[in-house]
C-alpha cells in the first residue's frame, strides 16, 4: 500500500467509524445475557489497553516492556477485545460483521503506519524489538529484553496522560445505549 493510500485510510477510519457504530447499534438486538458478557470481555479489553496506557510515552522512548514485551500493539489488541465485548453484547450477527470489517480494513493499515514511524524514529532499536515481538497477536511469554538501567514500571500519570479513560467511558455509555435499547425493543409491536 502507497503511503497516500495509508494516510487515506488513516485519516478516514474515525469518520467511517461513527456510521459504523450507529450501523451496529441499530443492527443490535441485545439482551440481558449477551450485555453481562459483552460486558465482562470488553472489560478485558478496557483492562489490556489501561495496562498498555501506562506504559506508553509517546514520541519520548519506545515500549519496550509491559505488555509491549508480548505485543507491539496492545492498544489495538486490546480494542479488538473491546470490540468483541461489544459484539457480544450487541448479539447480531450483521452488526458484528459490520464491526469486524472496519476493523480488517483500518488496523492493518494504521498498524503498517505507525511501524514505519517507528522505525524511523527509533532505528535498530525498533528494529531488534521488532524482530523480538509479534506485530498483533501476543506470544504467551514475554520476550526476552535486552539489557538496561531498569524496566520502566506502570505509571498512573502516564494512564491519564494518555487519556486512556476515554475509552472506558465509551464503553460504559455504549453499554448503557445497548441496555436502554434493550429495555425499549420490549415496548415496540414487532
Amino acid at each position: 500500500m502507497t503511503p497516500a493510500a495509508t494516510n487515506f485510510w488513516i485519516r478516514w477510519r474515525v469518520r467511517i467509524g461513527y456510521p459504523v457504530a450507529l450501523a451496529y447499534l441499530l443492527l443490535a438486538r441485545p439482551t440481558s445475557r449477551s450485555l453481562a458478557i459483552g460486558a465482562l470481555v470488553g472489560a478485558l479489553g478496557i483492562g489490556i489497553r489501561a495496562w498498555a496506557a501506562g506504559y506508553l510515552r509517546k514520541h519520548e522512548a519506545l515500549a519496550v516492556s509491559g505488555p509491549y514485551a508480548f505485543t507491539r500493539n496492545p492498544l489495538y489488541f486490546g480494542s479488538v477485545i473491546l470490540a468483541a465485548g461489544f459484539v457480544a453484547a450487541g448479539d447480531s450477527l450483521w452488526a458484528a460483521i459490520i464491526v469486524a470489517a472496519h476493523l480488517a480494513l483500518f488496523y492493518p493499515a494504521v498498524m503498517k503506519r505507525e511501524e514505519g514511524e517507528l522505525r524511523a524514529h527509533y532505528g535498530d532499536a525498533f528494529v531488534d524489538y521488532a524482530a523480538r515481538v509479534p506485530l498483533f497477536w501476543p506470544r504467551l511469554r514475554s520476550a526476552p529484553q535486552p539489557p538496561r538501567e531498569s524496566s520502566p514500571q506502570f505509571s498512573p500519570q502516564l494512564y491519564r496522560r494518555n487519556r486512556e479513560y476515554q475509552a472506558a467511558l465509551g464503553f460504559l455509555v455504549g453499554l448503557v445505549l445497548l441496555w436502554a435499547k434493550m429495555h425499549w425493543l420490549r415496548y415496540l409491536p414487532w
